[in-house]
This record gives structure tokens, C-alpha cells and sequence, in this order.
């Protein structure tokens, strides 16, 4: 899934490669899938998309932007998105598929979910997308300790630390993949309460925030997931599917993965304990 790193990764790559490439053709709504949605009818996208040319690319949270002359495409976090060469065989299965005038292509598909939205810049009502824009990414300088200790607001106290940080669109982007080894990280157990917290607790977990989404964005996206061209990203997760039964790096205690508000949490009781 499209996280803060893997959305910043791609949307580079995605530049460094279609910048200033025209589309040729479109083809949209190409393989049925009941979570995939599409911002408008899909069957409207060649006629808006075909003949313009790729000016940018930019990374909103954990979603992906292209910008046209008059259009945009943002994909969100569930969007797989693959670079394909001139020559190269198209995947059989795609929510959309973009073919440029020099040969190559961009295929677009669903994992489990996933939306697909192509607009005029001034029709994008996506909340999410509006929400992205308003707040302050932690990979910049205006994610400040002081913007951060002000998400603390008293009626969340109850909420665990899942909750807290990756619901909700408090820190947009943020999801339940990295969070896993920013609270590792910060020695904070995913199902501890908000209310438990001192003020070095935060201190601590604002740095976390920073420091590891920093390490993820800088080593390619994690290991757990692939960017453009398919390859796993550079940074090694601490605590996934990858790690999970295996004996922590840090004190030899063994990975946990545990059910927890409609997903997974991992978690070293060594390093994390308690909730």
C-alpha cells in the first residue's frame, strides 16, 4: 500500500521517467473490481487525457499526482503503479492503462482497494486529496513538535496509539504498514492508550515520526512493498510480515503479530511492553 515513502518514491520515479512524454492512449475500467473507484464516469478519461503531455509529478501523503496541461490523475493508496518499456509485455489485468507516444506505458491496478481520479485541477473535491494539501507532511519542516503535540486533543486520550496516529487523517499518509516500526522505534506498544503518554513519550514518538519516515522515504520505500518498476523498496522493516517470529535485533525477544482494530499490529514485548 501507498504510504508517505512509497508515494514520495514513485511519484519521483514516475517524473524521472514520463516527465514531458505525451499520452497517446487510454484505456480505462479495462478489469472489473468492486473496490476501485473511479472520480467521475472512467469512459471519460481518454477523451481527457489522450494528447497531453505529463508536466509533473508529485507525491500527496500517501497518494500519487500527475499533473497534465489542464488535468490530473491521483491515484491513492491502494494503486499499484508499474512503469512498463517500449516493447515490454502489458499487464492482462488494470484499472487503467496510459500508452505514450514513444512506446512505453503506465499501468494503474487495485490491490485490494484503491481509487483512481482524473479531474480538471479545479473540480478535485476529494476530500482526502483536500485534506493532504491543508495539512503539514512530517517529511518537511512544518511538521513541527509544536503542530504535532497540538494533535493531542482531550477527547482522544481514550484512543490506542494505533488509532491515534494512523485514523482519521491526522497525519494523512500515515498508515498501519509504517507505523509498525515508528512505534517500535519509539519503544510504544500500538495498543497503548494516548492517555498513558508523558511528555517525553511524545518528545520521543515526534522524533520517531520524523526520523523513520525519513529513513524509509531515503532508502527507497520498505521492503514490504515495490515501487515503479516492481522492486522491493531499500529500507528493511523491523516489524512485518517479513520480520514477524523472528527474534528482535535489539533484545532477542520473538516479533508478535497480534489482531487489532480491523488489521495487523507487530510488536516486540521486549522492546514495547505493555498496553
Amino acid at each position: 500500500m501507498l504510504e508517505i515513502p512509497e508515494a514520495f518514491v514513485v511519484a519521483a520515479q514516475v517524473k524521472g521517467v514520463l516527465q514531458g512524454k505525451q499520452v497517446q492512449k487510454v484505456i480505462a475500467a479495462h478489469t472489473p473490481h468492486g473496490f476501485a473507484w473511479y472520480y467521475g464516469d472512467p469512459a471519460r478519461y481518454p477523451a481527457m487525457l489522450e494528447g497531453k503531455t505529463l508536466q509533473d509529478s508529485l507525491s500527496r501523503a500517501g497518494m500519487v499526482e500527475l499533473r497534465f496541461e489542464d488535468v490530473m490523475l491521483v491515484f491513492t493508496d491502494g494503486i499499484n503503479l508499474r512503469y512498463h518499456r517500449h516493447g515490454e509485455k502489458r499487464p492482462e489485468k488494470h484499472q487503467l492503462l496510459l500508452g505514450f507516444a514513444d512506446g512505453c506505458a503506465l499501468s494503474a491496478a487495485a490491490s485490494m482497494y484503491g481509487g483512481l481520479y482524473c479531474t480538471m485541477f479545479e473540480d478535485n473535491e476529494n476530500p482526502y486529496y483536500q485534506i493532504a494539501l491543508q495539512k503539514p507532511s512530517p517529511l518537511t519542516a512544518a511538521f513541527t513538535r509544536e503542530y504535532f503535540v497540538g494533535l493531542f486533543l482531550p477527547e482522544l486520550t481514550k484512543l490506542p496509539l494505533k488509532a491515534f496516529l494512523a485514523t482519521d487523517q491526522r497525519i494523512p499518509g500515515l498508515g498501519n504498514g509504517a507505523l509498525q516500526d515508528i512505534l517500535y522505534n519509539a519503544g510504544l506498544h500500538p495498543r497503548a492508550k494516548v492517555a498513558t503518554l508523558s511528555n517525553a513519550d511524545k518528545e520521543t514518538l515526534f522524533v520517531s515520526i520524523k526520523d523513520t519516515l525519513q529513513q524509509m522515504t531515503q532508502q527507497g520505500g520498505r521492503d514490504t512493498e515495490r515501487d515503479l518498476f516492481g522492486a522491493p523498496g531499500g529500507y528493511k522493516t523491523r516489524l512485518s510480515k517479513n520480520t514477524v517470529g523472528k527474534p528482535c535485533p535489539q533484545c532477542g525477544q520473538e516479533i508478535r503479530k497480534e489482531a487489532f482494530l480491523g488489521g495487523s499490529i507487530y510488536f516486540c514485548p521486549g522492546c514495547q511492553p505493555g498496553d
